[in-house]
């Protein structure tokens, strides 16, 4: 599948598979505004704007009157509210298989501190699952998918000593909570290798910014 990464972490996500599906909209319409013409369905897991940012889900509605927006039951008067009418909003539940025709989807329940789906995306015989945000995903079974889009944004020592260095001072450590509600790299690596066949590939999503700048 081609994965089209337009931005991912705290500042923003959105991510295009295969040019039609748009995974989360938590960024700027200017910035997904190449692939609009493209697109057939948008999908937010959860609310949080990282995820959903209402000024591009207007411009969307507006600018692609059949596009079609789906998520949890939870982000259904989100969209409402913003424009999309409701015979574009498709309500999923867990588990359930829905037909758009050149692909599927099956979205997941995912653990975080609001309601929260990850996704499951079938196309031309291959399989793709998406899942951020979530601090836990032993109970999701995936084996053998041909791409694994993935949240491990840090490493359990990473974590720990930042939520070290912040009580010493006296200060909030959000980072402890940051911890419970998002996937660090080694439970990632974890559930790949439960997984992930030989051919699989995957990327890591969701760094934090403070990384990717030392990767340049």
């Amino acid at each position: 599948m081609n994965v089209d990464i337009l931005q991912t972490g705290s500042s923003g996500n959105c991510v295009i598979l295969n040019g039609v599906i748009a995974l989360d909209m938590g960024v700027s319409y200017k910035k997904v505004a190449p692939h609009v013409r493209g697109l057939q369905l948008v999908f937010v897991s959860h609310e949080h704007g990282d995820h959903f940012k209402p000024s591009t889900i207007r411009s969307l509605a507006a600018e692609r009157p059949m596009l079609r927006f789906c998520g949890g039951d939870w982000m259904a008067c989100k969209f409402a509210k913003e424009g999309v009418p409701a015979r574009n909003i498709d309500v999923l539940e867990a588990g359930k298989r829905y037909n758009y025709g050149a692909f599927q989807i099956e979205p997941v329940t995912l653990y975080h501190d609001v309601p929260n789906f990850g996704l499951k995306i079938f196309s031309g015989g291959e399989k793709a699952i998406y899942i951020v945000d979530t601090g836990y995903v032993d109970d999701v079974e995936a084996v053998g998918y041909d791409l694994y889009l993935l949240e491990a944004n840090h490493t359990r020592a990473e974590i720990e000593a930042r939520i070290s260095e912040k009580q010493a001072r006296g200060e909030f450590a959000y980072e402890t909570r940051a911890a419970m509600n998002h996937l660090n790299r080694e439970q990632a690596e974890a559930w790949l290798a439960r997984n992930a066949g030989p051919n699989s590939k995957y990327v890591f999503l969701h760094q934090h910014r403070e990384e990717r700048n030392k990767d340049g």
